[in-house]
């Protein structure tokens, strides 16, 4: 007589919520370390989104808390090209406005809001936002992110639609209504304007950007080819833990970080 033995966990499998082996988020020993790596990254990703096609004249703004001061947050310069900028060329900007590092000015549409988002929101250490084709293509249908696909699904019950718009946002209130109607959620479609995603880390709110937006392109494109299938609810919240995840969401930017250090070290010049 033979007795099974029950398996462990498939031995290919890591010890995380998704099963992937993937590492953790670096830790530094002080806040100049953590600054430095923070600003690192947002210039990073302004070049990614200058590669990628997510400029549009003057608008779009990445953003990142300072680790040390809650009230201040580290910003692309106005009026400089996302493909052109540099570490030595970013802004920090306090609650007031008023930039305490930098020798450019801060895009008032940024500043109102970006400085909401971090005062209401204190688990979005970073922001990111665009005016991409499928973000405001999809934000004029007043539709947000379907379940028809595994990507979609990270947003699935964590996107909410604004669907006010005042012209430009440059007052406070505007700024301060949008970061209210975000709330805990992930990413806000702005109805007649563009997207905004948030995460626990810089990382992780641009990896939720690129995913929205190119999610975004799939809808539009499966529409206007027929009917899609959206998943279940049981379907949609399973595919949502594995490509939901803040962890995968953090890990994934490191990916696109390795690739744009690679094709423009110039980025990081201090």
């Amino acid at each position: 007589m033979t007795t099974t033995v029950p398996r462990p966990e498939a031995e290919f499998l890591a010890d995380t919520a998704t099963g992937l082996p993937i590492p953790g988020e670096p830790e530094f020993a002080t806040p100049e370390e953590t600054r430095r790596h923070r600003k690192q990254r947002l210039a990073a990703a302004l070049r990614l989104f200058g590669k990628y096609g997510f400029g549009e004249g003057i608008s779009g703004h990445i953003s990142v808390r300072d680790p040390e001061h809650p009230d201040r947050f580290w910003v692309n310069p106005f009026g400089v090209s996302f493909k052109r900028v540099r570490v030595a060329d970013l802004i920090c900007v306090d609650s007031t406005g008023r930039v305490v590092e930098g020798r450019y000015r801060v895009n008032p549409s940024a500043f109102v809001i970006h400085s909401q988002i971090h005062e209401l929101q204190p688990g979005a250490t970073a922001a990111a936002h665009g005016h991409t084709a499928h973000s405001r293509a999809l934000g004029a249908l007043g539709r947000l992110l379907e379940p028809i696909d595994q990507e979609a699904c990270a947003f699935y019950g964590r996107q909410v639609l604004y669907d006010e718009y005042e012209g430009p946002s440059v007052s406070l209130a505007q700024g301060r209504d949008i970061a209210e109607k975000l709330g805990d959620n992930r990413a806000i479609l702005l109805r007649h304007h563009g997207l905004i995603t948030v995460g626990g880390s810089l990382d992780e709110a641009v990896h939720w950007f690129f995913t929205y937006d190119s999610c975004a392109q799939v809808q539009l494109l499966a529409h206007a080819a027929g009917t899609p299938k959206a998943f279940s609810h049981e379907q949609a919240l399973a595919a949502g833990a594995g490509f939901g995840d803040s962890q995968l969401g953090w890990f994934s930017f490191q990916l696109l970080w390795d690739e744009i250090v690679a094709e423009q070290p110039d980025l990081l010049e201090e």
